[in-house]
């Protein structure tokens, strides 16, 4: 298959979720104004899950079609860091609301447990073959899960206590959620399909140019599969819906996380993350480095922007993604 065909191919698959992204955002939207729940839940909950899903199928197929960890590895990895730099994007658009300073700090829970997966991920790869195993099944395996399910809980908790406390969220009268649910169940589909497409033609055009695959699952994969997060969240701030734009990226990020130890159960020869390139414990540790940044920006609330773009924490955060991309570069294979 010829570049030229696969360029309009991805030209469809990006309309499509840019579309699906936009009803997402809106559906979640209402549906947080119908029930009470609010929007920063809402992102990480429901819109970060479905954004993810092309992570998932594409890291799945990646393991067991392709029988390539280092594709599934650096995919999800490097949509992690791509997520956290896309934080600069979205502060950038906020010209009239200063990014950190508008931003719930329910978002400061969302970032301490990505931090803590992302490092134990990192541990993880660098202990490799002598990290403990269950089977086949590296043990950070149900940990991981474990831990995106007590985030899930630890930040629904924080919210109906906020809620509780100063009633800032109430049902809306009158809005019927079938309606709402049906165009979220549609438009996640259509996001799944369109998502999942994405992988096989990144693939394609990667191996024409002839790109190894740590490079191309941690910059080009991580890039197309991460289609869905972006056009969510250009969408929920569309609507004027901060936190959910932010819990979209924070959530993706745990959810991404969590997709590695989906793609070990399904990687038979034995711990995933044993069979990893070492290079992928440096754009882990970026993760790190960069969701540290973002808890520091909720911490300190920074106001003024350099060069009236971003703060200093969107410029920092844009800095350490390069440092990251300069080394899968150098270091790929």
């Amino acid at each position: 298959m010829t570049v030229a065909w696969l360029i309009p191919q991805f030209a469809i698959c990006a309309v499509l979720i840019a579309r699906a992204g936009y009803v997402l955002s809106e559906s979640g939207d209402r549906i947080a104004s119908a029930t009470g729940v609010t929007g920063g839940w809402i992102g990480l909950a429901l819109l970060a899950t479905v954004t993810s899903l092309p992570e998932l199928a594409s890291g799945i197929s990646a393991v067991t079609v392709v029988d390539a960890p280092n594709l599934a590895v650096g995919n999800v990895l490097g949509a992690c860091v791509f997520n956290l730099a896309f934080l600069a994007v979205v502060e950038a658009l906020q010209r009239k609301r200063p990014l950190y300073r508008h931003a719930s700090d329910v978002h400061l829970l969302s970032a301490a447990f990505g931090i803590v997966a992302l490092a134990a991920v990192a541990m993880s790869l660098l202990l490799a073959e002598q990290a403990p195993a269950l089977l086949h099944v590296g043990v950070y395996s149900p940990l991981l899960m474990l831990l995106y399910l007590v985030a899930l809980r630890s930040v629904f908790a924080h919210e109906k206590r906020r809620s509780a406390d100063d009633g800032a969220v109430t049902p809306a009268e009158g809005v019927s959620l079938r309606r709402d649910w049906t165009r979220f169940g549609i438009a996640a589909a259509v996001v799944l399909a369109a998502g999942s497409w994405l992988p096989s033609l990144a693939d394609r055009l990667a191996e024409s140019m002839g790109w190894s695959r740590s490079f191309v699952g941690t910059l080009f994969m991580a890039l197309v599969t991460t289609l869905p997060e972006m056009a969510v969240t250009l969408s929920a701030l569309r609507l004027g819906a901060l936190d959910m734009a932010i819990g979209n990226l924070l959530g993706s990020n745990l959810f991404n996380v969590t997709i590695l130890a989906i793609d070990d159960l399904f990687y038979l020869r034995g711990p995933l993350l044993a069979d990893a390139a070492p290079v992928h414990i440096g754009t882990a540790i970026t993760g790190v480095l960069m969701t540290g940044l973002v808890t520091i920006g909720l911490l300190v609330r920074p106001g003024s922007r350099v060069l009236r773009t971003a703060s200093w924490i969107g410029f920092g955060l844009v800095a350490t993604y390069l440092l990251n991309v300069a080394l899968v570069f150098v270091r790929q294979g």
